[in-house]
């Protein structure tokens, strides 16, 4: 492992480390450490460089038992005891860690029958239901590097969220087949309204709000050769008919076209039957050409959380294991639901931070129960939980596996060493407790 001792006293480089802040997982930084801090991260986007350059050890203790310092044995334990006494517990998080540890998130909840539940949930979940229904046309982002002259944004804003995308993946780069890089690219962004991905693109598309549905099968049908009423598609998609006979022909005649698709299809009016619609909208096309869809995944390993929970379950996620057998039911067992319902008697929170962005009702109800959270930073989250945990930052201080928003594996490589144990080590300890209790009970 390329690690260097806090105390070097001569500037190291960890070579091709991996950028964890976004779903492009970028794994080609140079990353320059000076004693113990991170002094420069070279070929990372403005993102990547805030994570990286702004990382520092947290001077919290690793442990706090109910707010006070404790030590991590004790705080295990404790967690332990939390998780294994309440009825109908709650595990939420998993997207911002790495797979090994998501791994073990997934067996403690099978050893306590509990609700198992990622942030996919509250973002592309509705894309994890429509694939079970459709099916996938899928790729690697090095094929979209190497083959695609065709590159489509659906209600997602890459110059933003993913400044690489543009740069690494889909638009700049010059490819096997594409030896003059952008020049032999056409690129068209839909959206409900002008983005900045949309000044980097050939043509935009304005999507009637809320109508994503309406615009999707319209480019179905005229994929299929039916004829349609124009004004008709006016009022429902609020483009000309004109506008989508040109890109259904457009995306017919692509050598190998891709459809990136974001938060602006899969969490507005339709959600899943929007996403269903992408899908099968893809399918169609490869009667003509080459054609994937890719979701725009936000979090570092939200998609190594959705392969894991697949892995070990069936479903990606909102799981319910009490039972001894995983049933899946979105709106059921997926976490915000089940907490506004007042449902869970106890949680376990990985990695992310419920307590900023979930309802109020679920918010109340989740400071009202035991709960136990794991996070590198204090957040609203860890500043409520009976047992919080201080862990070392996937990426930076522990090695592992993430998954690329393309499904791709991809190895870490540590920086810098931390004062705090990794969440595997938490969690693996975690799961050690927990045995011997049911064991013993």
């Amino acid at each position: 492992m390329n690690v260097p001792e806090s105390d070097s006293p001569t500037p190291t480089i960890i070579r091709d480390a991996t950028c964890t802040f976004c779903g492009c997982v970028c794994d080609d930084i140079d990353i320059h450490v000076e004693g113990n801090r991170i002094v420069k991260a070279k070929r990372a986007c403005a993102l990547g460089t805030a994570w990286f350059l702004n990382h520092a050890a947290d001077d919290r203790p690793s442990c706090l038992i109910d707010q006070k310092p404790a030590s991590v044995e004790d705080g295990i334990r404790r967690a332990a005891e939390l998780l294994t006494d309440a009825r109908y517990p709650l595990i939420y998080g998993l997207s911002d860690t790495t797979s090994e540890s998501q791994r073990v998130a997934v067996a403690i909840a099978d050893w306590i029958g509990s609700n198992l539940d990622s942030t996919s949930s509250v973002c592309h979940g509705p894309s994890g239901m429509a694939l079970q229904g459709v099916g996938e046309v899928t790729c690697s982002l090095g094929e979209v590097r190497n083959r695609g002259d065709l590159i489509i944004f659906w209600g997602a804003n890459p110059a933003e969220s993913h400044p690489r995308h543009f740069t690494r993946y889909s638009l700049m780069p010059k490819g096997m087949f594409l030896p003059n890089g952008r020049k032999d690219r056409t690129c068209i962004v839909l959206d409900v309204r002008k983005t900045k991905s949309a000044k980097a693109a050939d043509q935009f598309i304005a999507v009637k709000p809320r109508c994503d549905f309406e615009a999707l099968w319209t480019l179905r049908a005229l994929v299929a050769g039916i004829q349609l009423d124009p004004e008709d598609v006016l009022q429902q998609t609020g483009q000309p008919l004109k506008i989508w006979q040109d890109l259904a022909a457009q995306m017919k005649q692509a050598k190998f076209g891709v459809i990136f698709f974001g938060m602006g299809l899969t969490m507005t009016r339709g959600k899943h039957a929007n996403t269903e619609a992408l899908l099968a909208l893809t399918r169609d096309l490869n009667q003509f050409t080459r054609f994937a869809c890719k979701p725009n995944r936000g979090h570092g390993n939200v998609t190594g959380a959705d392969n894991v929970v697949t892995w070990r379950t069936g479903y990606p996620f909102g799981v319910n294991l009490c039972r001894g057998y995983p049933r899946f039911n979105p709106g059921e067992y997926t976490a915000s639901d089940l907490l506004a319902r007042r449902e869970a008697d106890a949680a376990m929170i990985l990695a992310s931070d419920p307590m900023a962005n979930f309802s109020e009702s679920a918010r109340e109800h989740l400071r009202s129960i035991p709960y136990v959270a794991l996070d590198p930073k204090e957040t609203p989250t860890t500043r409520g939980a009976a047992v919080a945990f201080t862990v070392a930052t996937y990426g930076i201080n522990v090695p592992g596996t993430v998954y690329r928003m393309d499904d791709i594996p991809i190895p870490l490589r540590p920086a810098l060493t931390s004062p705090h144990p990794s969440d595997f080590d938490i969690l693996s300890g975690i799961e050690q407790h927990v045995r011997q209790i049911i064991a013993n009970q």
